[in-house]
């Protein structure tokens, strides 16, 4: 935890303050991994965290507000993606590595906030701004970087220059994020983890290059 907290009412908490305000944060993750968002009661999270609604009440005003916070956090953590694309070689053996990793990433990311992601999901699709410019923090670099990767292979001569990277870019981050959260779906209709990860690497690495890529 990085800078001044503070609390509802401007307050700066000390030390025992943002440890019990990490604790509600820890408690509410946990309790939506379990529950569905809206059922998830103040009182519940208070009592699971050993503390009072009145001290939840000094740190957030509602759960929503509470959610926002873990799911500002996790945004923070999911913009780290675009480190597996930005300045990455698309050429030959370093081009399949890079789809390799990108799709590890996002399969790892949202396996790990799998909980939170499907708040900011709902949040998104029913109109709620705050979740969708959550849910646009975290793929908007990713989709931005693979577009300048497009774009710089065109300048090369090594890609269709009819194909407009930014709508490639897009379907195919769309793509990772719907296939991420839908991996226990796969499961169920007997597709291996195993097998989801090398399927989605070639069809990055189709959709960036326009080939397969190299065995």
């Amino acid at each position: 935890m990085t800078g001044q907290v503070r609390t509802v009412d401007g307050r700066v908490a000390g030390r025992r303050g943002q440890a019990t305000r990490q604790k509600l944060l820890d408690c509410l993750g946990e309790m939506l991994s379990t529950s569905p968002y809206r059922d998830v009661k103040v009182i519940d999270v208070a009592r699971k965290a050993g503390t009072s609604p009145a001290t939840f009440y000094q740190y957030f005003p509602d759960v929503e507000g509470a959610v926002l916070e873990i799911a500002e956090e996790m945004a923070k953590e999911g913009a780290g993606l675009t480190e597996l694309v930005s300045g990455r070689s698309w050429a030959g053996k370093s081009g399949a590595t890079a789809a390799d990793e990108l799709v590890d990433g996002f399969l790892s990311f949202w396996r790990k906030h799998d909980a939170i992601l499907r708040v900011v999901d709902l949040g998104a699709a029913e109109g709620d701004k705050r979740f969708y410019k959550i849910r646009m923090k975290i793929l908007n670099s990713v989709t931005n970087s693979l577009t300048d990767a497009i774009k710089e292979l065109q300048s090369k001569g090594r890609y269709d220059k009819d194909v407009q990277p930014a709508a490639v870019a897009g379907s195919l981050v769309a793509m990772l994020a719907a296939v991420s959260a839908h991996q226990k779906g796969f499961q169920s209709w007997g597709v291996k983890q195993a097998d989801l990860k090398p399927s989605l690497a070639l069809l990055v690495h189709l959709g960036i290059t326009g080939r397969k890529p190299p065995k």
